[in-house]
């Protein structure tokens, strides 16, 4: 089963957010690095299982990186955000989940907003092992990891994490759509800046 989440996102507009997000100008003033956040991540989707997530921005995207998956996208859709997202060095952090393996994310962008909170958009090629990519499954046309954090002042706040999502032009070109395999992305509850 899936879930569909359509974001009202102009295809030209894009820049405004790599993929799914609208948001502010972003502040001047540059974050120290690394950031290190933790979460309590909730999956009602697959049977109700919980725990801690730990996520490290180690950089933000550049202007130059957002600017060519925006492209990419534009221009080759799904296929082509993919295969410049794999191609981005260095990494700009880490994630790691319970029971998984860590792994390196490949965009984050923060928009900070004129009442000071911030908005953080993170992404990342999907893991794919090989007996998925041998079965080739109809999970494989979910290749990207999503996360949405949204943070107060104090670095505080809420979120989602979409393990396997999709990412495509509506049929009428004028928004951005995400498909979420699986019934609910996983709610990043209680999500705080370590220090």
């Amino acid at each position: 089963m899936t879930r569909r989440m359509m974001f009202s996102v102009a295809v030209a507009a894009v820049a405004g957010a790599v993929i799914f997000a609208a948001g502010a100008a972003v502040s001047a003033q540059e974050p120290k690095f690394p950031i290190r956040f933790t979460a309590f991540a909730v999956n009602l989707g697959s049977g109700p299982n919980a725990g801690s997530v730990d996520i490290v921005v180690e950089r933000l995207s550049s202007d130059k990186e957002r600017e060519g998956l925006i492209a990419a996208f534009v221009e080759k859709g799904q296929d082509g955000l993919l295969k410049a997202l794999q191609k981005v060095k260095p990494r700009v952090g880490y994630m790691r989940l319970p029971t998984r393996v860590g792994y390196d994310l490949q965009y984050a962008y923060r928009f900070v907003n004129a009442d000071g909170t911030i908005r953080v958009i993170i992404a990342t090629d999907r893991k794919i092992g090989y007996q998925e990519a041998s079965a080739n499954p109809r999970t494989m046309d979910y290749p990207f990891t999503l996360i949405e954090m949204r943070l107060d002042k104090e670095g505080k706040g809420e979120g989602h994490l979409a393990l396997a999502t999709q990412i495509r032009r509506s049929k009428d070109g004028k928004t951005v759509e995400l498909e979420n395999y699986g019934i609910a992305p996983v709610a990043l509850n209680e999500i705080k800046i370590l220090k």
